[in-house]
This record gives structure tokens, sequence and C-alpha cells, in this order.
């Protein structure tokens, strides 16, 4: 049912709704900057509040917008904010991996930092097909061949971060498996398991639900895109509170019980040896590669081709001090305060 004649909505907005989430994403957000403070893990995991207060404005303009439904720019705000909000909670989980491979580099088959970068890379150039594709329907100038092409163009971007993301979960199930093998991490928790394992298996497992609840929300946009404007999803409101709503509150929620720095090194320098148990101070991995080939071969490949040996700090781990027996100041001289992915 439309609220008026001129509704851009093709329901009547709930007033009361927005509210809710208003509050709870605003209360969720208060305590991760907290939590921030707490560990000095800005550099980690303060996409958590980025996220947070991006909703708190979505559902802020939604709420507005509820008593104004026919005010164009309200709507569009509204709408935007709510899109962009859930693919930050993706960024920190391309982050907290990032710090998992830094704390077992052995069982990784690509640089740390590459985690990060090649997945907000990809982030970057859906949003450039996302934000071409709107331009094109928004035009008020448009031929109907240009809404067509900017469809097709919203489409492709929304599939896209949908298989960006698996293709990620898949590099978090490979780590895990690796974790399995060289028994790091039990496949099922035992009173003997040591802290070490016990902390490797929780974040993975957190990342895992994180996961599945950040890809449950693509799925949904996905078939909404695919409905078009006058599918199910799109003329009812209780899809947009359940999935962009309630599932991200509820992940924000589990970080905020549940924080990945509870179960991660605080350096990226701190690394686990293949023993399972001991921490040592490491040099951290470094791509001693140029920026443009880094750039151009991410992974390198030419590397492999070539079979070039590369300098494996975890097999020579007489070298590095044990975390908590280093002599004073030789901990933070092997890379300092850093906690950059």
């Amino acid at each position: 049912m439309v609220c008026c004649d001129s509704s851009l909505y093709p329901f009547q907005p709930s007033k009361v709704a927005p509210i809710i989430f208003l509050v709870a994403f605003l209360a969720s957000t208060v305590h991760h900057v907290y939590l921030n403070i707490r560990y000095k893990s800005w550099s980690i995991t303060a996409t958590l509040p980025w996220g947070g207060l991006l909703f708190i404005a979505g559902f802020s303009l939604r709420e507005v917008s509820a008593f104004k439904p026919n005010h164009l720019p309200i709507f569009i705000g509204s709408t935007c904010l709510l899109l962009l909000a859930p693919p930050v909670y993706a960024v920190t989980n391309y982050i907290v991996l990032g710090r998992v491979i830094y704390y077992v580099p052995y069982l990784s088959p690509i640089h740390p930092g590459r985690v990060i970068s090649t997945f907000l890379g990809l982030d970057a150039i859906i949003g450039v097909i996302t934000a071409n594709g709107g331009a094109k329907i928004a035009n008020p100038d448009a031929t109907p061949s240009e809404i067509r092409d900017g469809k097709a163009l919203i489409r492709a971007s929304i599939v896209l971060q949908l298989v960006s993301f698996f293709l990620f979960v898949a590099l978090q199930g490979l780590i895990h498996r690796r974790c399995i093998l060289h028994g790091l991490v039990d496949t099922k928790p035992t009173p003997e398991a040591n802290k070490q394992s016990r902390r490797l298996r929780s974040i993975l497992y957190l990342m895992y639900i994180s996961s599945a609840i950040i890809s449950c929300r693509h799925v949904f946009r996905v078939v909404e895109v695919f409905q078009g404007s006058e599918g199910y999803l799109a003329t009812h409101e209780w899809p947009l509170y359940v999935f962009d709503g309630a599932f991200m509150f509820a992940n924000m929620l589990m970080m905020n019980t549940w924080n990945p720095m509870r179960y991660l090194p605080k350096y990226n320098q701190i690394y686990l040896s293949k023993d399972g148990v001991t921490e040592r101070w490491g040099p951290g991995w470094t791509d001693k590669r140029s920026f443009i080939v880094t750039l151009v071969d991410r992974f390198d490949v030419a590397g492999l081709i070539m079979k070039k040996d590369k300098y494996k700090f975890w097999d020579h781990e007489v070298e590095h001090p044990v975390v908590g027996q280093e002599t004073v100041g030789a901990g933070k001289g092997t890379g300092g305060e850093t906690a950059a992915v």
C-alpha cells in the first residue's frame, strides 16, 4: 500500500523500525569505539564503528523519509547509506584474515598484505561499475537503452560482489584446512587444546559466521536486483529490515561480544611457531619487489615460474626471540609497534 500518490515508496514506510535500528546500531557503535580504544586496534577494527555510523546515518534519514516519502534527496541518501554500510563489514573480515595469516605465515599461499589490498581493489572496481550503472539510471535524459544498460551494470556489480566475497571465503577455508593439517587447530574443541589453538579456532569460526551473515545479505540484494522494481523484495519493506538491519546488527553484536582482538596478537610481527605453542617475534612478512611489480603481479606468479628461492623467516626460529622472553626492546625492535595489514 502506497502512503500517498507522490510517494517514492511502493508501500507505507514504517516510522518505528528505523528508530529501533538507529538506537541498536548507536549502542553497538559506541561499544565498538570503546573496544578500539581498549585494544588500541584502530588499524584493524575501525571499520566496525565506521559501518555502524553509516547505518546510524542511513536509518536516521530513513526515519525522516518515512514522514516525507516524496522527498527525493532524503530517499536517495538513505538508500545509498544503507547500501554502503554492509560491505564495510566485509572489509573487517579482509583485515582480520590478513592478521591471521601474519600469525601463521607458513600456511598462506599469498602475502597477508595482499588479502586486503586485493579484495579491496576488487570492491573498488565493483564500486565504479555500480556508480556508472546508477548514473545511467538516474540521468533524467537517459534513453530506454541507457537505462537498460545501467540496470545491467548494477546487476553485474552485485553478482561480482558476491563472487568476490565467495573467493574470500574460499581462501579462509584453505587457511583453516591447513591449520588442521598442521595440527594447529583441532577439528573439535578439547580440554587439552592449548591457548593458541583455541584462539585460532575461535577467530576462524567467528569469521565463518560473519561471512555467512554478509553473504546472506549479498544474496538478498542479488535477488532483489534481478526481480526488478516490481518484484516482491522491492515492493515490501520487511526484507530490508531483516537483511540490511537485523542481519548486520547481529554481525555487529557478535563482534561486540567476541571482538577479533581478543584472539589476535597486538603486533603483526608476532607469529606462531610450527610447534603450535611458541609465539615469537619475527621480522614480519615483507615483499622486496618494487611497488609497480607488486601492483601488476599480486601473487608473485613470476617468482613461482622462475622458482626463485625466498627467505622464509619462520624456518629460522632460533633467530627470533620468544614472546615474553625477549630482552628489553628486542620485540618492538623487530618491526615497531605497527599493526598494519
